[in-house]
């Protein structure tokens, strides 16, 4: 029997594509343990609050540049660099993500090659190359992969799995969770909000 009903999470989440969704859940949440009610409440919570209801399921980097200013000031200290960058999403992928996370330097691409894709938003060609590699898979078919239903599922099963938040999730825990997938709190109301949908819909 499914941890995970399709109607459960008609419920839960308000997507034209959840029959797809559900379809490639009920294939992962067991090999990934996140197999009691406990832990798939909170799973598909934080999954909904980060992805807009499982909807957005690659980062929006197409920012103005006063945004830019305010978001990535580190990156864009004046505001001519600011409006060298504005509404170009690649170009400002690879400036903020540049030298970090295992990418290379902003003239390599990887910013944006390697930017933040799946429910639970994998980002930095570091954690491609982990996903990739406990699939088997080549880091550069990650990308590819991410933009499917299963993948961008199962790439969320993983990060929760390679950061034991099962442990936060047994203990009915929305701001351990929230921390340590966010690395701080934004967002917590709704969360919050998703979290106590959710278990009461699977009685948990």
């Amino acid at each position: 029997m499914s941890i995970l009903s399709l109607e459960q999470l008609k419920q839960m989440i308000k997507n034209p594509h959840v029959e797809h969704w559900h379809e490639a859940l009920d294939q992962l949440l067991d090999d990934y343990e996140i197999n009691t009610p406990l832990r798939v409440a909170h799973f598909i919570a934080q999954c909904a609050h980060e992805s807009g209801n499982f909807v957005f399921i690659k980062e929006n980097l197409n920012y103005k540049a006063a945004s830019l200013q305010k978001i990535f000031g580190k990156y864009f200290p004046t505001p001519e660099l600011a409006a060298q960058y504005a509404n170009k999403p690649e170009r400002i992928a690879n400036r903020i993500y540049a030298n970090r996370m295992g990418n290379g330097p902003e003239t390599s691409g990887d910013g944006f090659r390697y930017c933040g894709r799946g429910l639970i938003q994998l980002t930095g060609k570091d954690n491609y190359t982990f996903f990739a590699g406990s699939l088997n898979i080549p880091v550069e078919e990650a990308s590819d992969y991410l933009a499917t239903f299963e993948g961008a599922a199962q790439s969320a099963c993983w990060f929760w799995e390679q950061n034991n938040l099962n442990r936060f999730a047994d203990a009915n825990d929305v701001k351990g969770l929230t921390r340590a997938i966010n690395g701080g709190y934004i967002g917590l109301s709704d969360r919050e909000k998703h979290t106590e949908h959710a278990l009461h819909i699977l009685g948990a």
